[in-house]
């Protein structure tokens, strides 16, 4: 069974940093692209940062670009989102995803095959 897991959120102050990480296991990601998207209360799903399947590609939303880095650890089976000068509008739930036999970064949620459950990240003014 495939399994997609966040860790890392939490509760932290305005300008503070937090690291995102998601395992996965039941399957190898490490010829597919993986993303994060987030939804924050009363909003839709969005799109946050994407990586290739080679970790050479990286994509961003404008929101983040310049504070959010995305990066993978294919040897682990891992994914990363490192959060700096955090907002309070960047207060969501945080989702993981993998894709199936994507290999460029994809930005709609429809490219993704799995995903986690979330975890969730709260920014205090």
């Amino acid at each position: 069974q495939v399994q997609l897991v966040e860790s890392g959120g939490g509760l932290v102050q305005a300008g503070g940093s937090l690291r995102l990480s998601c395992a996965a296991s039941g399957r190898t990601f490490s010829n597919d692209a993986m993303g994060w998207f987030r939804q924050a209360p009363g909003k839709e799903r969005e799109f946050v940062a994407a990586i290739s399947w080679n970790g050479v590609s990286t994509y961003y939303a404008n929101s983040v670009k310049g504070r959010f880095t995305i990066s993978r650890d294919n040897a682990k089976n891992a994914l990363y989102l490192q959060m700096n000068s955090l907002e309070p509008e960047d207060t969501a739930v945080y989702y993981c995803a993998a894709g199936r036999g994507l290999r460029r970064v994809a930005t709609t949620q429809l490219e993704y095959a799995y995903w986690g459950q979330g975890t969730r990240v709260t920014v205090s003014s």
